[in-house]
């Protein structure tokens, strides 16, 4: 099974590159390894793990403006693989590209990634850009 944990040098200078301005929405789909693989070694499960990651992480993340939009609690997958499942389904905000570079750069950020890298078996970080619903289903306004 091919796992996703970090972007390549090329998905992170793609992403930078999209020519716009403005917020931001990434969704964000993760599942966690069952025991943490630290290089350590330490003891402890996935999601202890990334909550580790997201208590350190997250002052950062507010600092530079991001916010959590949307949670949601993973129960099936309908289309697509039926053995795929994620332990954390969210979309978080960022003001801008900017915004994001500029929390993934942080020093305590990237010491903070060190459990998320631990934590994930694998996941899906998919960016999005924010439009109003419109009147019709599948429409945007």
């Amino acid at each position: 099974m091919v796992q996703f944990i970090d972007p390549t040098r090329d998905q992170f200078a793609a992403f930078q590159a999209l020519p716009r301005d403005g917020a931001i929405h990434m969704l964000n789909l993760v599942r966690f390894r069952v025991h943490a693989a630290y290089p350590d070694g330490r003891e402890i499960s996935g999601a202890d793990a990334y909550r580790a990651y997201a208590r350190e992480s997250g002052p950062i993340f507010t600092h530079v403006g991001g916010r959590q939009v949307w949670l949601g609690r993973f129960e099936q997958t309908l289309i697509g693989p039926v053995t795929e499942r994620w332990d954390a389904v969210f979309i978080a905000e960022y003001p801008s590209v900017a915004a994001f570079v500029a929390m993934v750069r942080d020093p305590t950020y990237r010491a903070a990634v060190t459990h998320r890298q631990a934590a994930v078996e694998t996941s899906r970080l998919i960016r999005l850009e924010p439009c109003h619903a419109g009147s019709a289903f599948g429409e945007a306004g």
